[in-house]
């Protein structure tokens, strides 16, 4: 018997050769299940993996439909200018929430970067990012509290890393090397992004220097929901 996977294979296949379009509506459920000759239950699982991994979108009452890959935002991974600049550059209706500052636990990775032992204090900055009111993007950053004394006070209120190193005085920013992965959500990352457990995100691990004093300021991990952007480097 033709089990859901292989449908959800073929739907795939069908969209990306342009066999449906854009917004074009999908057959119904009895119809793919006369089709594959399979329960309509199989169909209805189908397309439930298949709105899950961003292919489609439902209307109540109304059927399956295929979703508009092209209204994905395109982003340049590399570069020295805030997410925030790229999206109102682009004229995208954007908004990022402050959604924790705490003290982080002892990383060998992360403390070594910033330049800290053991018995300093290391802060994550989380920033959640909102395009249209849906959340693209989670920002965490890493500070030392020892270049940033006030960050402890002050972290909940962040929503702009940049914007706050400009008045503290640094003004000129340079990455760090940059590692991409790719990995599922977490329950904490579904829960905070809004999406299922089968949509990819990117994860885009890197850092942040004063260029004029070499001053380290951060260490960053940005997660990005894979459904929501088209990538440059």
């Amino acid at each position: 018997m033709v089990d859901e996977m292989l449908i959800v294979d073929e739907m795939i296949a069908d969209i990306q050769s342009g066999k449906y379009e854009q917004e074009e509506k999908l057959p119904s459920e009895n119809e793919l299940a006369d089709q594959y000759l399979v329960p309509r239950i199989t169909i209805r699982k189908a397309y439930e993996r298949l709105q899950e991994l961003g292919y489609i979108y439902s209307k109540q009452g109304k059927g399956s439909f295929v979703k508009d890959r092209k209204k994905q935002i395109p982003l340049m991974l590399s570069g020295n200018v805030s997410f925030s600049k790229k999206m109102s550059e682009m004229g995208y209706p954007f908004e990022t929430r402050a959604i924790f500052c705490e003290k982080t636990d002892y990383n060998k990775g992360i403390f070594q970067f910033l330049g800290v032992d053991k018995m300093d204090k290391v802060f994550k900055i989380g920033r959640l990012r909102l395009v249209d009111q849906t959340p693209v993007a989670l920002h965490i950053s890493f500070v030392a509290q020892s270049v940033f004394q006030d960050i402890e006070a002050e972290g909940r209120d962040i929503t702009s890393m940049f914007d706050y190193y400009h008045k503290r005085g640094f003004s000129e920013f340079t990455s760090a090397s940059s590692t991409l992965s790719v990995k599922f959500p977490s329950k904490f990352e579904r829960e905070v992004l809004g999406c299922s457990s089968l949509v990819p995100l990117l994860v885009l691990e890197s850092g942040c220097l004063d260029q004029v004093t070499g001053t380290v300021l951060e260490c960053t991990k940005i997660i990005y929901r894979s459904d929501r952007f088209t990538y440059g480097i």
